[in-house]
């Protein structure tokens, strides 16, 4: 995705960050500020996140503005929160693999997804609708993705919402999900093929 997202004109910050060493709001106070101070000045700033990062982009806007703020993409992100969370959050490998802002993401209304409100920005999101953990998957409503439900990407407030058959792991990597990316970017929706 970042490699296209450079072919089509966009100057790319694609930073990764510990997500399984803090919570969520230390993690978006120490992630989006740095990223958005490497953004050329006067440009307009665009997100597109994945899974956590949604939620990331979703905390830091509800206690800061940035300036020049263009359109946000979220690919799987669990805006609701996780059954999966409810479900393993007392698990010891859970712990160790999702971190402090892995057991943030429940789905009760104390969850940190819960508590910030709907989206007061353009906001595209896109559910991945494919499993390749049937496991994890029976802990969720269908359809999902083998870590979030389409339902619970979905935010009140969202401009567009859209379904793809790819599973959370790997839906960036995919054309068809790049090319709606991208559409969402320059035009504030999806391509809508129904």
């Amino acid at each position: 995705m970042e490699q296209k997202l450079n072919e089509e004109g966009y100057f790319v910050i694609n930073k990764s960050y510990p997500s399984t060493k803090y919570d969520i709001e230390t993690l978006a106070n120490n992630i989006i500020p740095r990223s958005v101070a490497s953004c050329p000045d006067s440009s307009q700033v665009h997100f597109v996140t994945h899974s956590l990062g949604g939620i990331l982009i979703r905390q830091y806007l509800s206690e800061h503005s940035v300036t020049n703020l263009g359109r946000v993409v979220m690919l799987a992100p669990p805006n609701k929160g996780s059954e999966i969370t409810d479900e393993m959050k007392d698990n010891i490998l859970y712990k160790a693999v999702n971190g402090p802002a892995g057991l943030q993401l429940g789905t009760d209304s104390s969850s940190v997804p819960n508590q910030l409100g709907p989206a007061n920005f353009e906001l595209g999101i896109i559910a991945g609708t494919k499993t390749v953990n049937p496991i994890l998957s029976q802990m969720l409503p269908n359809p999902d993705d083998g870590k979030v439900s389409v339902e619970s990407t979905k935010l009140s407030g969202m401009t567009d919402h859209i379904e793809v058959p790819y599973s959370h792991t790997f839906i960036m990597n995919k054309d068809e999900v790049i090319e709606q990316v991208i559409h969402f970017l320059e035009n504030g929706s999806f391509i809508h093929t129904e």
